[in-house]
């Protein structure tokens, strides 16, 4: 990924200007901004980033046409990620209390952007994606995530299965959803440390994934469809989770 990029959205500027203001290097805000979008454009200016006002046609070709709320910034370097380090020191800091998200193989960024949202709102500790066949923390991914870009870490792991075998090593329970598991995640128990594992579009959770799990459970759905977009999956089984060991 470039150095450089360009973010847009109220709540993903926002977060950035709480977490990383130093990597701020310029601001395109909409002429007649007002409201929520003037304040913080206003705030950006009180920071001392350079803040341009143009036409929704410029904003709209900076983003391709996305949906950017009237405001696009320039940042130094994007989110990082953690390193196998930082994932390490992690699980064992937050011991029996870590709560983990697994994502194999989700490739849509707005997606990944909509799980860490959901992970942010259910007290997640980090979510944890392969290297390869993954989808990047792209402008799309960090405006879906309405900020939780900037709050949630991301550890890319260059093995999964070896993160996997890791993290069972360190005392964290493995939980799979697939349609085909044999129990329900409402008969389950659930409690950290726990790694919630979910797959991606289309395929679901790997089979070598899926047996490294401790436990694999299912979604009960009542109606005709047959599967659940994965960040909408990701709300159940991560609000389940809370439910059953709030923090």
């Amino acid at each position: 990924m470039a150095s450089r990029q360009h973010l847009y959205g109220l709540h993903a500027v926002r977060a950035l200007l709480e977490r990383r203001p130093q990597t701020v290097l310029g601001a395109k805000v909409l002429r007649d901004a007002s409201g929520k979008l003037a304040e913080l454009a206003g705030a950006l200016a009180a920071r001392g980033v350079a803040v341009e006002r143009v036409s929704r046609s410029d904003l709209d070709r900076l983003t391709d046409g996305a949906v950017h709320q009237g405001i696009v910034v320039e940042v130094a370097a994007a989110a990082a990620e953690f390193s196998i380090g930082d994932f390490e020191d992690l699980v064992m800091s937050r011991g029996r209390a870590l709560r983990l998200l697994v994502l194999d193989g989700v490739e849509d960024p707005r997606n990944l952007g909509a799980c860490l949202r959901t992970a942010d709102a259910a007290g997640v500790d980090a979510v944890v994606v392969p290297k390869d066949r993954s989808a990047k923390l792209t402008p799309a991914a960090v405006k879906t995530s309405t900020g939780a870009a900037e709050t949630v870490p991301v550890y890319r792991a260059p093995n999964l299965a070896q993160a996997l075998r890791w993290l069972k090593e360190a005392g964290v329970w493995i939980v799979g959803a697939d349609a085909a598991a044999p129990r329900s995640l409402y008969e389950t128990k659930l409690a950290p440390p726990v790694a919630m594992v979910l797959g991606g579009e289309g395929r679901g959770v790997r089979r070598l994934t899926r047996d490294l799990c401790d436990e694999v459970v299912y979604i009960p759905m009542a109606g005709a469809v047959e599967s659940l977009n994965v960040s909408v999956a990701t709300g159940i089984v991560l609000f389940e989770l809370r439910r059953q060991a709030p923090e």
